[in-house]
Parts: C-alpha cells; structure tokens; sequence
C-alpha cells in the first residue's frame, strides 16, 4: 500500500466576510438571495444541517457580518437551537431541505403551539424530481399540518424580499413562518435589487409560563391561539399584495405558484394568471373572485394538488392534475402539453428535429474514494449491507452492487439490528453509515444495538467531512461553520461509551488489511464497530499521488479492476489474443489509491515512476 497523501488534520479556514452591497442589482441564486435577504431583514442567527438543496444558504450567511450562523449535528437541533435564538429576542432562520423537516417535525408542531418572540422563519427546500433525495414529499402540506403561514417565492428578488416579509409576519401574528423553496427556486439566478441592511436589536428572553411550558393545562388553550390565529392569517391572505392578479385572455385563468407560475407564464403568457406568494391560508375569496371573471380556472403546481385540492373543498370549480403530473418537476414543456391536453394551445408541428443521444453519466465514487476498497471488499464476502445517507450509497450502482437498502438518516444501523434480531439473512449483516450522518442521527441506533444484545457490525466511514452535499464541516472535524476551531468528536471514545466493546479503525487504502478486518468482525458476537481513518478526496482540498499505468504485455484482460467501479478505469479500445477488453487508466483521473495495483490477479498496474522507458502500456 503506497498510498500517503491525505492529512488526517481539517486545515485552518478563514471565512471573508462580505460587506454591504447598497443600492445594487447583482445577479443572485434563490439560496444566495435568502442569505442576503435575512441580513438585510436584520437575522441576527441562523442554523441548519446541510441538504441539498437548501446547503448554500447557511453557508452564504455565514459570511455576512452580524449573524452567528451554525451547522447542527441534525435539523431537529437546528430547529431547537433557533427557538432558543428567537425566544432570546433574535430574529432567526433555521434551514433545512424537505426531509429535514421530518426531522424537525417535532419541534416544528408545538413551536405552533408555543409561538415566538424574535421572528422565526423555517425554510423548507423540496426537491421535485429528486435530484438529489430519497423522497420528493411535498412540503406544502406541513403549513396546513402546523397551521403555520407560508410563502413561495418565484425568483431570486422574491426570495430577497420574502425573508423580510415572512419575519414581520412571524411577528406580527406570533408564529413561525414556512418559506417554501423547490430545487429550481434555490439553484436558479435572477437579478435581485438590494436594500440596506437592517440592525435588528436583541430583546432578551421574558418568562412566560403559559406561553412557553407546553404541558397539557397550558398547551390546551395555546391551541385555541393557533386557531384564532389563523382565522387572522386568512384575513391577511385576502389583503395582502404577496397575492396578486396579473389580467390577460380571460377565457382561462390560471392559479399557481413558486417555480410552477415561471414555467405556466412561459408557456401560456396570454392567460390570466392569480398567483399566489402567499400560499397557506390561501385567498379562497380573493381566487372566488378571480375565479368569476375567467371562463375556466387550470391551477398549475408540482407534485400534490396542494392547491386544487382547497379550491375544490370550497366549491371552487378548477382542473389540475387532471392535465399536469403529480410525480417529478414540472418545466416549460410540460406546461405546455398540459394546456395543449385541456384544450387552450394548439400543438406546434413537429420541426423534424431528432433528439440528440449523449453519454449517460451515472452517479459514481470518486476516483481514489476510501469507500471504494470497503464495499469491495463487502461484495467479495457476500455480506447483506444496509447503507444510509451520503456518497456512498452510490455503492449500490454497478459494478459495485454492494449496498442492500438505504431508507433515511442512521437507518442503517436500526435496519442492521433488526435483520439481525429475527436471524433473518444467513450472509454476514452490515450497516455502513458516514460521519456526519453517524452524529446526524445514527448514535440512538448503536445505543439501541448495544442495549438489545443485537450481533451486528457497524462501519462508520469517517472521511472528516459532511461529503455529498459540498465539504461542510460537522462535530468531528473540529472546525465551525465560521471556520472557527472547536473539540472534534472523538469517534472510538464516544462509541465506547455508548457500550460497544470492540471498536477498530482501520486505513480503508490497505485492501488486505481492510478484507481482514471485516472478516473478523463477523465472527464476535455482539456490537462491532469499525471505523475508517482516511480524508474524503476532494474536501477541503483534493488529494493526488502519484498515477498509475497498466504494463500492455502483462495485462490478460481479467477485468478484475473494471469492478472496482472507478472512474479512472475504462476500456482501452484494444483486446487480448483472446478478446477481452485491455483497460487504460486515466492519469488525469487517477489520484495513486492503488487499490486496482492491490487486487490485479497479475501484478500489471505500476505506479508510473516504477515503469522502464520503453516499456509498452495500455493507451
């Protein structure tokens, strides 16, 4: 095993702090538009725990000035700590994207009940078409479940402005607010008009039994609140200029919102359109109104028919879903076609134009990830994995197929335990789980394992950082958010005191080793935990040793290394004397991990300095 690069020390980072742009239109996403918008608005603090895609929001605050900004091991503590910050008097944003809110519900539910004091706006990023999700749950529904008011944003200055918004509702009306992003709305650049920043003074905690003790004799009559409370709401939503009317050809109207109204307006720009800004409670007089003066009424929205679905309890006659998707993200085109099905836009002739075919590019590890030897090494023992959140689910996908199941946040390891506890796979059972997924929500499941007597082996892939969603930083790197240095999670220590008894690290770069270890561990009884010791390749900067080259003469086309499922490796286009595949390696690509080296049956991969002038390799 050659492989050194790769400190196991985060280094030091320093965070520039921007200063205030006044008087600007500058080019903004919607996630950047929301950081800039609760500076502007006067946030004095904000958490989150990263999601794509509601990731660079947090980490856009995090260099305004005047803003304490934080990851959270989770976005249930995200959630509580903003309560805590609100309830001190401070303004607050807590972020987090659509699953997160699961997580949160908790909080979320009862913070309803209990209201605020500094302004608290909870921003929920869905993921339509799940580009980078497990689900693609529609968010929308938690407003009407809490009883909470939400806002959509269209654009990026809506996103600006709404965070002001959505904070002086919170205020005014005692409660938290939902603003409500899709992957489109975050990811997307507009132009944004920026305001001067506010200074929003701390007011301090004032004790307040009734309001903040949510026990039954008190939570009864805050319920009552909620409800008069909205009542209120749906007073505001009828007068609000969030919600507006934009008149065209009156013989339909159209009801949308957030990214749904972008790609209605470009399909059909002549038709009237009612849109909504501020979604729950809905108008229903104002869209009665709207709805009387426009021969039919189509609402447009991705996924549930949110929407629909409360126009039509109210008697108010519309058609959606019947012409528009219930499942994926909704673009330009697909709005099309929906008006073409209900009869308002001609079909354009066919130009003759034939789509274009292009290379698929399937979600991959990256070249010299640590994760790679490990799932290989799972594969060859024939083990059933139970996986969780993070890059290496991606071990499911050929040539790999090494991943089992993968449900939500620390499933792993509940998923692990319980196959174990009704003797349910004769295979050797592992959960696999990262970092920061581990202290997500995946240190209950070892607690859980270790008090139940379960016989599982647990595999924490520690590569130092929060990977998938970007290199953010978690407790175990010993960095802050604001770069700032703090105690890092001791993995062993902390597993060990949770009861497991054999915890083993282990370098995931030495494949012997690594095989050894993992058959090992299934032959204990009980609790095993098994902890990697290698940095993630690209975060907080990539690695890269010296390539490695394949001997043309001494390769025999096995394959074996194709299996590995590295990026690095592909076909060289020749064969052997007995038609099989010779592959080249990349040497761009390969960052010298030398796991192909370790397990090629034939010792033909060399590092490149190791190689004679002259000697003929793979191309």
């Amino acid at each position: 095993m050659k492989y050194t690069s790769g400190s196991n020390t985060i280094p030091s980072i320093k965070l520039k702090i921007q200063e205030q742009p006044v008087n600007q239109k500058i080019l903004l996403s919607g996630n950047e538009a929301v950081a800039q918008g609760a500076r502007a608005a006067g946030v004095g603090f904000a958490s989150a725990y990263p999601g794509t895609p509601s990731t660079e929001i947090l980490e856009n605050i995090a260099k305004l000035p005047d803003i304490h900004a934080q990851w959270s091991p989770n976005e249930k503590v995200a959630f509580e700590v903003g309560i805590g910050a609100s309830l001190g008097g401070a303004r607050t944003i807590v972020c987090m994207k659509h699953v997160g809110v699961n997580v949160a519900a908790d909080p979320l539910m009862t913070l309803a009940y209990t209201g605020i004091k500094g302004g608290f706006v909870l921003v929920s990023a869905d993921d339509p078409e799940m580009h980078s999700s497990q689900n693609e749950q529609d968010n929308r529904t938690y407003a009407k479940f809490a009883k909470i008011p939400m806002l959509e944003p269209s654009d990026s200055q809506e996103c600006y402005d709404f965070m002001g918004e959505a904070l002086e509702i919170s205020e005014r009306f005692d409660t938290p607010v939902l603003l409500r992003m899709t992957t489109r709305i975050s990811h997307s650049m507009t132009a944004v008009n920026i305001k001067e920043w506010q200074a929003v003074e701390v007011t301090g905690f004032e004790k307040d039994i009734d309001k903040y003790v949510m026990m039954p004799n008190f939570a009864r009559p805050r319920h009552q609140v909620i409800l008069k409370r909205l009542e209120r709401l749906q007073k505001f939503s009828e007068e609000t200029s969030l919600n507006r009317i934009e008149w065209g050809d009156k013989k339909i109207g159209v009801i949308s919102s957030g990214v749904s109204y972008q790609h209605a307006r470009e399909a059909f720009p002549e038709a009237s359109f009612f849109k909504l800004g501020f979604s729950y409670p809905m108008p229903l007089k104002k869209i009665a109104g709207f709805t009387d003066k426009v021969e039919k009424l189509i609402v447009v929205e991705e996924l549930e028919p949110f929407i629909e679905d409360a126009l039509k309890n109210v008697g108010i006659p519309c058609e959606g879903k019947k012409y528009f998707p219930i499942y994926g993200e909704l673009n330009p085109s697909l709005a099309e076609k929906g008006f073409m099905e209900a009869g308002f836009l001609t079909a354009i002739p066919d130009d003759g134009a034939e789509p274009v075919e292009v290379l698929p590019r399937p979600p991959v590890l990256c070249p010299g990830c640590s994760h790679r030897s490990v799932f290989y090494a799972l594969k060859r023992m024939g083990a059933h994995v139970f996986g969780d959140i993070g890059c290496y689910t991606m071990a499911a996908l050929p040539p790999l197929e090494a991943l089992h199941a993968c449900v939500c946040m620390g499933a792993s390891i509940g998923m692990a335990t319980g196959i174990s506890q009704v003797q349910g796979s004769k295979r050797p059972v592992f959960a696999v789980i990262g970092d920061s997924t581990f202290l997500h929500s995946g240190i209950t499941g070892v607690l859980d394992a270790v008090y139940n007597k379960a016989n599982v082996t647990i595999l924490i892939l520690d590569n130092r950082i929060t990977a998938m969603t970007g290199g953010q930083q978690h407790p175990a790197t010993g960095k802050t958010l604001m770069g700032e240095d703090t105690k890092a999670v001791d993995f062993v220590a902390l597993t060990k005191a949770l009861g497991v008894e054999y915890v083993e690290e282990f370098d995931p770069y030495d494949y012997p080793k690594t095989q050894e270890i993992l058959k090992s561990a299934t032959k204990r009884e009980g609790v095993k935990i098994l902890i990697t010791t290698r940095p993630c390749m690209l975060f907080p900067g990539k690695i890269k040793d010296e390539s490695y080259r394949i001997l043309a003469a001494d390769c025999n086309g096995c394959g074996v290394c194709f299996k590995i499922g590295c990026p690095a490796i592909s076909k060289s286009g020749d064969v052997t004397d007995k038609n099989l595949a010779v592959p080249v390696i990349d040497e761009t690509l390969c960052t010298g991990c030398d796991l192909c080296a370790e397990i090629c049956p034939v010792d033909c991969i060399f590092p490149v300095s190791e190689l004679q002038k002259g000697e003929e390799v793979t191309s």
